[in-house]
């Protein structure tokens, strides 16, 4: 089925079933209990029009925005193509966001109902909900709600999704012709989505995307990688509430036919994988390095034979890969020592992601290239992608049959990436995907883009818009990067970069990912604006640390939040020694303080997408990070 530039979220599903697959067809998996149960698209379609239904009762109309906070799950696809169809507004905020932030969205975007995932969530709500005029329902995702509904006394109605749905199937009929006739007249041009960025600074913005947005950028996606089929099964973990899983699986499935199979959470993510055998996946990089790390550790700690074999396989599935990357035949004997790794070694590792994986997208945050490397090496196929919410969010992504690790691949068709001199102006160049060079590389500036995958705007923030988007119609990213052999490649955020005290540039992301590569070190977050070197605050790796010297948990639990034992610093030390030689003089690390436990979101010290706040650790540990400098100048 080929996407036009006039399809609609709505229309995808239908469209599926009216090309595609029949209606009682498998769309979704979710684990019920012990198994995963199929849901089919006739299940999904008539949940949908219910939901309708309750919302045209309930005085809702085009344009309305109604929200989610909720974790991956069927429901919230019912709940969203019922209020799709009817032309309203997507509003999914993160479960982990604050209470001000959460009460923020909801008054900014002024939202009407919102489906809650769980029994913390709904406290939540009800405590915020006087707070948000425009609120009307609060809608459960579970039903036994009622107990701790009877502690809020506001006009905001609570009831669960099912009981929704029942409500809505009641006046189904007499509302189907209305539904019908709304989902014809939603427009590309119709606002599909509010997602408001999660930000490392400042109040959240929400990114107005529309279906042209959505559409188009699924379109062009699945023109660059036509490998994905009706026939693949996905397994969902990243949060829908962002605009990665969005589109690169929610969207994608919609307009393919493919299936969706929704992990149950990200610590029985790999007995999921297990029990889906999911052919592809959309990941952050930091789930890959968890992967490396477990397969080298797992290989390497038995020592002897099977220590050889496993170096051995790993360093014979490298050669495989250079040579065939090099457009070369590996010839007979490589071959064969290709097949014996495959066996004794690469199979078992497979076999833990269940085995019938063809490839998985990364994104969210750059891949460091040896992680890309193993699992090329391995014969699991990483497609790393490149873009931003306010890119709905696909700019670049890497071609199946062409891999250039540290980069984020190809421009995609139908946009156009700019690399602008972030001093002059000047625009570098302009690349497309038609004009694609693989021997073409350019000076390093800000990427800006133009194309039909651009937001709309910041909701509510003309300035915020202008400022973004230039009045030659370029979005302007924010993030530093260039061509090489024909792929873009990204160096950092503009907003990370630091300048040291002697003006020299230093861009984080790219040293941190260097010393990311010792199996010590868990978490690594630079210091070095305005000073006269680099420092770092880093999170051991507590496996590891456990293992090496005995701990027990309690040594994670005490109140010190930073570690001051010399064996441990002495400990990581060797390793950041043993990494800063691939680095620059200034780019290394001079000093550094243990933080005892990971940065998370929780604590908001990282966003949803696992990238470590700057403004907010600087400040949080100001003093440590003070104390650290100080006392490098009194040694």
């Amino acid at each position: 089925m080929k996407l036009t530039d006039q399809a609609t979220i709505p229309q995808l599903l239908r469209n599926v079933v009216k090309y595609i697959h029949p209606e009682t067809d498998t769309f979704m998996l979710e684990k019920v209990k012990d198994t995963y149960q199929p849901i089919s698209y006739k299940t999904t379609l008539d949940n949908a029009d219910r939901i309708s239904s309750f919302f045209l009762d309930n005085g809702i109309q085009k344009g309305d925005r109604i929200g989610f906070i909720v974790e991956n799950c069927p429901e919230y696809v019912f709940f969203d193509q019922g209020l799709q169809q009817l032309g309203c507004v997507n509003v999914s905020i993160y479960p982990t966001l604050s209470d001000d932030d959460v009460e923020y969205i909801i008054n900014d975007s002024q939202l009407k109902m919102i489906l809650v995932g769980t029994h913390f969530l709904l406290k939540k709500l009800i405590k915020i909900a006087p707070n948000c005029p425009t609120l009307t329902h609060i809608v459960p995702k579970f039903d036994d709600y009622q107990k701790m509904a009877q502690t809020y006394s506001g006009d905001v109605r609570i009831l669960s999704l099912n009981e929704l749905i029942a409500t809505g199937e009641k006046t189904l009929e007499h509302n189907s012709a209305t539904i019908n006739k709304m989902r014809d007249e939603v427009k590309p041009s119709d606002l599909s989505s509010l997602i408001y960025t999660s930000g490392t600074t400042g109040t959240p913005k929400g990114v107005m995307l529309s279906h042209l947005n959505f559409c188009h950028n699924v379109k062009v996606c699945l023109m660059q990688i036509p490998h994905i089929t009706s026939e693949e099964t996905f397994l969902s973990f990243l949060p829908l509430s962002h605009v990665f899983e969005r589109t690169a699986t929610y969207h994608i499935c919609c307009a393919q036919g493919s299936k969706i199979a929704f992990a149950q959470s990200l610590e029985l993510l790999g007995k999921n994988m297990m029990e889906v055998h999911p052919t592809v996946m959309s990941v952050v990089p930091r789930l890959l390095e968890k992967i490396n790390e477990k397969a080298m550790k797992n290989g390497t700690s038995a020592g002897g034979l099977k220590t050889k074999i496993f170096l051995w396989s790993i360093a014979t599935g490298s050669k495989y890969r250079n040579v065939i990357e090099a457009g070369k035949s590996p010839g007979f004997l490589l071959s064969m020592q290709r097949n014996i790794a495959e066996k004794l070694v690469f199979s078992k590792i497979k076999e833990k992601t269940g085995g019938n994986l063809k490839f998985i997208i990364s994104g969210g945050a750059a891949l460091p290239q040896n992680i890309g490397e193993f699992f090329g090496n391995l014969g699991i196929k990483i497609l790393e992608g490149y873009g931003l919410t306010e890119t709905s969010p696909v700019m670049a992504v890497t071609e199946f049959d062409r891999q250039i690790y540290g980069t984020v691949g190809r421009v995609i068709p139908e946009v156009t990436i700019g690399i602008q001199d972030a001093d002059t102006k000047r625009i570098i160049t302009e690349q497309t995907y038609d004009t694609f060079d693989e021997n073409f590389e350019s000076a390093e500036g800000e990427i800006i883009l133009r194309g039909n995958n651009v937001m709309q705007g910041y909701w509510n923030k003309p300035e915020d818009t202008a400022q973004a988007i230039d009045s030659d119609g370029w979005f302007h990213t924010g993030d530093v990067g260039k061509f090489y052999k024909g792929n873009l490649k990204i160096t950092d955020r503009i907003k990370n970069m630091l300048v040291n005290s002697f003006g020299k540039n230093v861009y984080p992301t790219p040293i941190e990912n260097t010393y990311l590569q010792s199996n010590r070190i868990d978490q690594i977050f630079l210091i070095g604006d305005k000073r006269e070197h680099i420092t770092a605050i880093i999170v051991p790796s507590k496996e590891n640390m456990m293992e090496e010297f005995g701990l027990k948990e309690s040594f994670f639990q005490d109140d010190d939040l930073f570690i001051h034992d010399e064996q441990f610093t002495e400990w990581v030390d060797e390793h950041v020694r043993k990494y800063s030689v691939e680095l620059a003089k200034f780019e290394r690390i001079k000093n550094f303080i243990l933080k005892r436990n990971p940065f998370t979101i929780e604590d908001g010290e990282m966003t949803p997408t696992l990238k470590i706040k700057r403004r907010i650790v600087e400040k949080k540990f100001a003093v440590e990070i003070d104390e650290m400098y100080l006392l490098e100048e009194v040694e």
